[in-house]
């Protein structure tokens, strides 16, 4: 909300200005952000140069300052073409960190012609893919787009307008990407756990299930 985004926000592009935050973020509590700017026109491609024999992911190396290498991890996340991890790390590589990468597992990247889209991976980054949706299910399934996009209706964002947010956010990200004010946390002291049974009383509670169990069974012999 801080950075004008309200909805869609565990998309492709809402990944990549997570990333995108966390690159600026970090270069500013180093002192960084003003060496290494990033990629600010937003185009899909893979940014990188060459420095003293060694590849860096960067535009520019600065001859005093290196940039700040991350290698990314995925953990057990599947690594699929166009998984939004790659979301994230394009964001944070665009932001200015140094992660090497290539464009294979990026949208747009054509795994048996090897050819590769840039385009394709700049349309998903600005939402495209969900402007095209919400167009599509507009026309097909009025009822199906009001439920399945209630709270783009709400918040007035519709499917022409989803790069101008984007580059909103993009805006705004770069502006202050400095951590909010922190809220106050005061947690909830009426909860108490229930005092843990003796072994006495758990084997009276045990017996009294038995008990009512054989009385039960008594019962139904009778009858």
């Amino acid at each position: 909300e801080r950075y004008g985004l309200e909805v869609g926000l565990k998309n492709y592009a809402a990944a990549y200005c997570t990333g995108l935050l966390v690159a600026r973020r970090l270069l500013q509590k180093l002192g960084l952000d003003d060496v290494y700017e990033g990629n600010t026109e937003v185009d899909g491609e893979v940014v990188s140069t060459e420095y003293n024999k060694k590849k860096y992911y960067v535009e520019e190396v600065d001859e005093d300052r290196r940039p700040f290498r991350a290698l990314l991890d995925v953990g057990c996340k599947p690594t699929t073409t166009g998984c939004r991890i790659f979301g994230a790390m394009k964001g944070a590589a665009d932001g200015g960190l140094d992660i090497p990468h290539s464009n294979k597992r990026f949208p747009g990247y054509d795994r048996d012609a090897k050819e590769y889209d840039a385009d394709m991976h700049r349309e998903r980054i600005f939402g495209g893919h969900v402007g095209e949706y919400m167009e599509y299910l507009d026309e097909e399934d009025n009822q199906k787009y009001q439920e399945h996009f209630a709270s783009y209706i709400e918040n007035d964002v519709e499917a022409d307008g989803l790069e101008e947010l984007y580059e909103g956010v993009h805006e705004k990200i770069r502006e202050d990407p400095s951590p909010g004010d922190k809220k106050d946390y005061s947690p909830d002291k009426s909860f108490k756990r229930k005092a843990k049974l003796t072994l006495d009383e758990r084997k009276a509670r045990v017996q009294a299930k038995k008990d009512a169990k054989n009385a039960e069974l008594e019962e139904d012999d009778e009858e």
